[in-house]
């Protein structure tokens, strides 16, 4: 039996209280939109435009990478223009012929150091050549809106997240830093803060993956979004009838996902805790493991399903614009403990799929798993997986399909566009 989506378990400055599940509403707001149209109608509609896919890089595999991999589903004729690709994953995402690059792809290394050429994106940018298209779709997030977008184009940008490493989280990059690169980047991010801005104004519309990330398109670009939230295959996840004692947090090993808090607060309660992936943290993680922490490093995709499918519930101590791996976590019938901050707090929703902790801090942490544990019986794997068919690749696409084609239609009239 499920538990009621009225109430819900929060941590308020360390207190465990009971509030109004309020983070369920976007939820049953969007399962009460009109009927999905097949991807295929789509597909015929849009056959007949000229579509440029323009994305920031195409290195490694990734939650923008994927955007664009599905937006190709209706868009199959678009050609897809990019800063740098390494061509093995390249052609994972679109065939060699449909594949623009920009001059910095001349530059040996450019796949491997392409955060490095930052400071040289705008100019590679505006030098790609996106005459002849009706449609420019940018997938923005480490640029790439930045285009010169033709004056008869219709330029939508989806935006993953405005920079970071320009804006929010600027201080956070630059105390990482070696002294050499807090140099340069005390000189170059002011000016690139300058284009970022301009840059917004070649867009006619914007999406953001999340609220989260609306409020800073608002408050960067002074700009509205609106929201459409990314494609998880949430078909490629089930639940299990078997549940094992670990909890789990999988991803990129980077400080912003603060691992270190999950480790720290399973070490203190003595839980069993499995780690998925690697990253430039690993080495310094695995010293404050305990005995009850477990690497696993980077798995199968049938192994990481089984990790989902089995752990009591998932671990996101991190701040994320949207959050994919938790969503995959629901899809498997996992009830998620996150943050409650970014993407989290319109992904989870306390009482029904997880429940949230206010603060980034271990006793935070330790609370809501002890919260958890508590009412663990509570949570129906078959509601939280439910829940999470809200963020499948259908409902992206049709939501995006009726965003394009809103634009399309305003195109040449004064309402909907800002160029």
């Amino acid at each position: 039996m499920g538990r009621q989506q009225d109430a819900s378990v929060m941590t308020i400055e360390g207190e465990i209280t009971a509030t109004p599940a309020i983070a369920a509403a976007p939820v049953a707001a969007v399962s009460q939109i009109a009927p999905l149209r097949d991807e295929a109608e789509w597909r015929a509609q849009f056959a007949g435009l000229r579509v440029a896919i323009v994305h920031y890089w195409l290195v490694g595999p990734g939650g923008g990478e994927n955007v664009v991999k599905t937006m190709l589903r209706i868009f199959p004729q678009a050609v897809v223009h990019t800063l740098v690709a390494d061509p093995e994953y390249s052609r994972t995402i679109v065939p060699d012929e449909r594949l623009r690059t920009s001059f910095l792809q001349k530059i040996p290394g450019a796949s491997r150091f392409h955060r490095s050429l930052l400071p040289v994106a705008p100019m590679a940018l505006e030098n790609l050549d996106l005459d002849g298209y009706d449609l420019i779709i940018s997938s923005e997030s480490g640029p790439a809106k930045g285009i010169m977008p033709p004056l008869n184009a219709v330029h939508v940008c989806y935006c993953h997240s405005p920079m970071r490493y320009l804006w929010d989280q600027y201080h956070h990059y630059r105390r990482d830093a070696s002294a050499l690169k807090r140099l340069v980047l005390s000189i170059t991010v002011p000016r690139l803060r300058l284009w970022d801005v301009g840059s917004a104004l070649r867009v006619d519309r914007f999406v953001a993956n999340s609220r989260y990330v609306a409020s800073r398109i608002a408050r960067y670009y002074r700009r509205p979004a609106e929201v459409i939230y990314p494609p998880v295959e949430v078909d490629d996840f089930s639940t299990s009838p078997e549940v094992d004692d670990y909890y789990l947090i999988t991803g990129r090993h980077v400080s912003y996902k603060r691992v270190d808090l999950a480790i720290a607060a399973c070490n203190r309660l003595g839980r069993r805790l499995v780690i998925t992936g690697k990253g430039p943290e690993t080495a310094a993680l695995r010293k404050l493991a305990g005995p009850t922490i477990e690497f696993v490093g980077q798995c199968s995709f049938a192994e990481l399903k089984r990790y989902y499918a089995r752990a009591r519930a998932f671990l996101m101590p991190g701040e994320e614009d949207f959050g994919i791996a938790p969503v995959e976590a629901m899809a498997s019938g996992r009830p998620v403990i996150a943050y409650a901050s970014g993407g989290a707090t319109e992904t989870v929703v306390p009482g029904l799929s997880g429940l949230h902790f206010a603060e980034q801090s271990v006793d935070s942490l330790v609370a809501a798993i002890e919260a958890f544990e508590r009412d663990e019986a509570g949570f129906d794997a078959a509601a939280i997986r439910t829940h999470a068919l809200s963020f499948s690749r259908e409902r992206f696409l049709d939501s995006f399909g009726r965003f394009v084609a809103a634009a399309l239609a305003a195109r040449g009239t004064t309402a909907g566009t800002f160029r």
